[in-house]
């Protein structure tokens, strides 16, 4: 019982430290995303009640005892009922699962019909390891980006070197960065704030570093800072 308190108690202590950005969005994208991961945990949380229901009464059901414990059952040679169910409900299962998930994953990936005529398009350059931001007006920035709220952002993604992962949790992605192919990331900020931005797949010994703040404006914040940036660039 005391091996059991410890296990739980740092167990808890683990998870106390936990901050589950993703859980926590900030633009209608993450929202999408955040709704998938609930969605896809509430669907398997089913799945695992039933087998552990099902495990505890089968064990039960049939444990030994003094009337049977010298009886052996007939073989079942199948039941087209239960092949059937078993069958059917994953199917169902991943068919529900799947009609969201494409639905919110066509929304983000932004092809050139999708894309809002009043979006924000801002060119994102990955290198080992740093990422750089350019906006349309010509202002370039590096580890600080600066987008407006309520208003699409378009990232254009591409990698100078190695294969990078656009990460900024509370707004949503992450997407591979892939040398020598442009990709495409719609995000919609709807809260002020500053989050932090990082990338999501190992690309060498100084890959923990490669990291970046997003500040959120808006609308008339955003304008006149970039106007400021522009004006300093001249």
């Amino acid at each position: 019982m005391r091996k059991l308190y410890v296990i739980l108690s740092s167990v808890l202590l683990i998870l106390s430290g936990c901050n589950m950005r993703v859980l926590d969005p900030k633009s209608q994208t993450a929202k999408g995303q955040s709704f998938l991961i609930q969605f896809s945990f509430a669907l398997m949380m089913i799945v695992f009640t039933t087998v552990i229901v099902l495990f505890i009464w089968f064990v039960w059901k049939y444990r030994q005892t003094e009337e049977n414990k010298h009886r052996i059952p007939e073989d079942e040679k199948g039941n087209r009922f239960f092949e059937i169910t078993w069958t059917v409900l994953p199917i169902i299962l991943l068919a529900v699962l799947a009609v969201p998930t494409i639905k919110i994953t066509y929304e983000i990936s932004a092809s050139s019909s999708a894309t809002p005529p009043n979006a924000v398009h801002i060119d994102v350059t990955a290198q080992q390891f740093s990422w750089t931001f350019e906006y349309q007006n010509g202002v370039v920035q590096t580890s600080e980006l600066v987008i407006p709220k309520d208003r699409p952002v378009v990232f254009h993604l591409n990698s100078d070197d190695v294969i990078h992962s656009f990460w900024v949790p509370k707004l949503g992605g992450k997407m591979d960065v892939i040398p020598g192919k442009e990709r495409r990331l719609i995000v919609t900020p709807d809260e002020i704030g500053t989050y932090q931005g990082k990338c999501a797949e190992f690309c060498g010994k100084e890959h923990s570093l490669m990291r970046f703040e997003t500040i959120v404006k808006t609308q008339e914040d955003y304008k006149q800072w970039i106007q400021k940036m522009k004006r300093k660039t001249e």
